[in-house]
Parts: structure tokens; C-alpha cells; sequence
């Protein structure tokens, strides 16, 4: 049976587990929009877009915790159209928004790089990148797969989503690094880590080029996709924590 705590509890709990003062990020992380006071029920999801905002109000949320949440850099800060319409909903039910972006990829046990090695088989045995954000390793199985093609048919069903493969496919791959969303642009620090694939949400037109010059395969399986499986994990641990209840909200998007 859930029990009901502060809104000050809940952001304490997520800031202590989550460090977002470590990050240098492209907006504000922790409590976006405020709510009521008293938080009994967390909804998590990717983003924080209108239907799942509907949802949350749907499922008589306190409060909604997200990886993409509402304000970035580079706005004209003006309540207008779809921002306007989000917010309505939040204040008209008094919903907390708590949104963390980049220290929801980084953390290592819970965050979406570590969730998304777990559901792929993989273990991280090193970071790189910028904030090293991204994760470095082999299957937890200590095995290899025998082809780009081989890990693009497990990425495939694992994911449950086609994916976009480019570079050699018939290559053996031991040696794998990863990191969710719009992560493309680490492939070249994933190459000089010594990576023989790398795994993330999106591709752009020069990750093509290096892909097949440099010999290292690149695998573009979805924004969305890569980055489901952080936010439920970090909510229901901090719900549980804080005695209060939670459910997963998947809104389906196809980028």
C-alpha cells in the first residue's frame, strides 16, 4: 500500500540519486513545473508530451518524472501553442513535472546506457565520450557475435523496432560501445576506444562515412527506443524508497 510524501522529499530523492549539479547539460534538471504538495503516485515516461501528460491526469498522478521535459536551451521562453497546451494541463491538475536529461543517461546501475546494456546483454567495462556519457564493453556472456548482422537481428528483436545499420556486416564484434538517444555524434570516440560496433538512437550523414572508411559498424535503433528503459527504473527505486506508487507510461514514437 503507498503512503504519500513530500514534493521536497521526492526531489531530494531524486537529486541525490541522480547528481544532476555534475552535468553541464541543454536545460534544467529537477522540478520543471510545480504541483501539489503531496506526491502518492509517480508516472514515468520518455518525454513529456501532451498525451503523456493525459495519461498521467488519466491515472490520478502526483507527479510525472521524464528524461525529455519541457524547457531546453536555445527557447524563445513564450507560452505559446504546445507549450501552452502542456503546461494547462499540468497546472489545471496540479502535477509535478521533475525532468533529468543527461544525468538520467549517465547513471551506472539505472540510467538509460546502463538499462539499455541490461536489456541487450551487455556489461560496461569503461566510459567515454563527453561527461563520459557513453559505455564501453562485451556481452555479459563473455561472448561475441559473429557479425554486424547477427547484432542487428538481436538488436532488432530485442528492441522490436528495424534499425538502421551501416559499415561492414560481416565482420566478428567483441568489443562494443553504446549510448542512447541523439549520441551519434560519440562515434568517433567510440572508434578511438577501440569499439568494433556502436550502438545508438539516430544517425547523421557523416557517421555513414566513418562507418565504412574506419571499418566499424554503427547501428541507429531509434531515439525513443534506446532511451525507454532509464526513467521506469529511476522512479519505481525512488518510489519504492519513499514507500509511494508508480507506473510506466510508454508513449510510442517511431523517431
Amino acid at each position: 500500500m503507498s503512503t504519500t510524501t513530500t514534493r521536497h522529499e521526492v526531489r531530494q530523492a531524486f537529486d541525490a540519486l541522480l547528481q544532476p549539479a555534475r552535468f553541464k547539460d541543454y536545460g534544467p534538471n529537477g522540478l520543471q513545473v510545480e504541483g501539489r504538495a503531496g506526491i502518492g503516485k509517480i508516472v514515468s515516461g520518455v518525454t513529456a508530451s501532451r498525451a503523456l501528460i493525459e495519461a498521467a491526469i488519466d491515472t490520478r498522478a502526483d507527479a510525472i518524472f521524464v528524461h525529455h521535459g519541457l524547457f531546453w536551451r536555445g527557447q524563445d521562453g513564450c507560452v505559446t501553442g504546445w507549450m501552452k497546451q502542456r503546461l494547462a494541463l499540468l497546472l489545471a491538475h496540479d502535477i509535478n513535472l521533475f525532468a533529468y536529461h543527461l544525468p538520467l543517461d549517465a547513471h551506472p546501475e539505472l540510467g538509460n546506457n546502463a538499462q539499455l546494456g541490461l536489456q541487450l546483454g551487455l556489461q560496461a567495462s569503461a566510459r567515454f565520450g563527453e561527461q563520459e556519457l557513453g559505455f564501453l564493453g562485451e556481452r555479459i556472456d563473455g561472448g561475441s557475435f559473429a557479425s554486424a548482422a547477427e547484432l542487428a537481428t538481436h538488436l532488432e528483436n530485442t528492441l522490436k523496432r528495424p534499425i538502421t545499420q551501416v559499415g561492414p556486416a560481416q565482420a566478428a564484434i567483441k568489443k562494443i560501445a553504446w549510448c542512447s538517444g541523439g549520441a551519434q555524434g560519440y562515434f568517433e570516440a567510440a572508434i578511438a576506444a577501440g569499439a568494433d560496433a556502436f550502438i545508438t538512437g539516430e544517425i547523421s550523414e557523416p557517421q555513414a562515412h566513418y562507418a565504412r572508411e574506419l571499418n566499424v559498424a554503427f547501428f541507429a535503433c531509434g531515439h525513443h527506443a534506446t532511451e525507454r528503459y532509464g526513467a521506469p527504473a529511476v522512479a519505481a527505486q525512488v518510489a519504492a524508497q519513499l514507500g509511494l506508487s508508480h507506473q510506466f507510461i510508454d508513449i510510442d514514437n517511431p523517431a
